[in-house]
């Protein structure tokens, strides 16, 4: 039975990695710790509540105190950490948030952990901090570029990636110093359940819904490689539990798509929903299809932001040579549950989108 940490169990990626751990490990004991910032959200957790095996604690992971109290008071073994800011957009208006809780929060974590787990250096405590990273640290490619691989430098183009990037360096300082026993996973970009709805795919999906403008940036031939989030959970308990100490590994989805193909896909998936499920133009009068009309009339460009990359992709050979990784869901499987999710999860995002998911902070 593991005993296990996970900071940001109540954001997107997270609060989806808590489901899996306790559908695959009912055993285990898990505690998350979240600081409910405008990403957390306590209603992705509702269902486990009641569960005899859920801790949830709100704090800062800059309490570097509470969590070697964490630490010590559940006999903690692994600590997952997934808490960051991660919105590009934001990390450009206001990049000093990302600095103090990409940077400054994982190192408190490491020093908790070093303290706890290596306090006496002769005899450690069993352990595994695994760090959760992104594949913006690598930079940006070019149309025909080989992916990232592990050993692709380090060229990061935004206050967001360049925070993750000295996070990432961090983690390796304390393997490489310390001897702490670490690993790192970065992933390609998510999608699925729980998204907050200011990213990509929940925006287009929601602003359909709505009958508002589809906002790409620039020619909208940004390429992403798209991983289904339950597939990025599978690939970090891989890594947890069979990775090497010490060593990244690259979690992708081998799912390259460009983002306005992304966006008509979107589009035309829901229009056939419409056209296929009556209730559906009662639920969602201001809808395109419920009118007769195509979604991509909301189709709409707008300036490129600034540092935009053009392309990430990441290699998923060693994960998959080493851990005999390979994601389960196509994009095609996995499109269909995350617009389905939406369409029957309403009150989910309409909270998000008016904030009322905040008064319970």
């Amino acid at each position: 039975m593991n005993r296990i940490l996970i900071t940001g169990g109540a954001g997107f990626i997270g609060a989806n990695f808590v489901h899996y751990w306790l559908n695959q490990y009912p055993q285990d004991e898990v505690t998350v710790l979240d600081a409910l910032t405008y990403a957390g959200n306590m209603q992705n957790l509702a269902s486990l509540a009641d569960h005899p095996r859920f801790h949830f604690v709100k704090a800062s992971i800059n309490n570097q105190e509470l969590v070697e109290y964490l630490l010590r008071e559940h006999k903690i073994d692994t600590l997952v950490h997934f808490a960051a800011e991660s919105h590009v957009d934001r990390s450009i208006t206001g990049p000093d948030a990302f600095l103090e809780t990409n940077i400054m929060g994982t190192h408190a974590l490491l020093k908790a952990a070093r303290n706890v787990w290596l306090a006496d250096p002769a005899k450690p405590l069993p352990h595994r901090f695994h760090h959760v990273s992104t594949d913006e640290v690598y930079g940006t490619l070019a149309p025909h570029d080989p992916a990232f691989t592990e050993t692709t430098p380090y060229a990061p183009n935004s206050p967001y990636s360049a925070s993750k990037a000295a996070s990432d360096h961090l983690v390796r300082a304390y393997f490489e110093t310390y001897g702490l026993q670490v690993s790192t996973s970065n992933c390609s970009n998510n999608y699925g359940f729980y998204h907050f709805p200011e990213k990509l795919i929940p925006l287009c999906l929601t602003n359909i819904l709505d009958n508002k403008a589809l906002p790409i940036y620039g020619d909208g031939l940004q390429i992403r490689d798209w991983l289904y989030v339950e597939d990025h959970c599978r690939g970090i308990d891989l890594v947890i539990k069979q990775g090497r100490v010490g060593e990244t590994y690259n979690i992708g989805g081998v799912n390259e798509w460009t983002n306005i193909d992304i966006v008509n896909l979107l589009c035309e998936l829901v229009d056939q929903r419409f056209a296929t499920q009556p209730h559906l133009a009662k639920q969602f009068p201001h809808a395109p299809a419920a009118n007769g009309q195509s979604s991509k009339s909301l189709i709409t460009y707008v300036t490129d932001r600034a540092g935009h990359d053009r392309r990430y992709a990441v290699a998923t050979d060693k994960i998959k040579a080493e851990l005999g990784y390979e994601p389960c869901e196509t994009f095609a499987t996995g499109i269909e549950k995350t617009i389905d999710w939406y369409l029957n999860n309403e009150a989910w995002w309409r909270a998000v989108q008016d904030g009322s998911y905040q008064q319970d902070k």
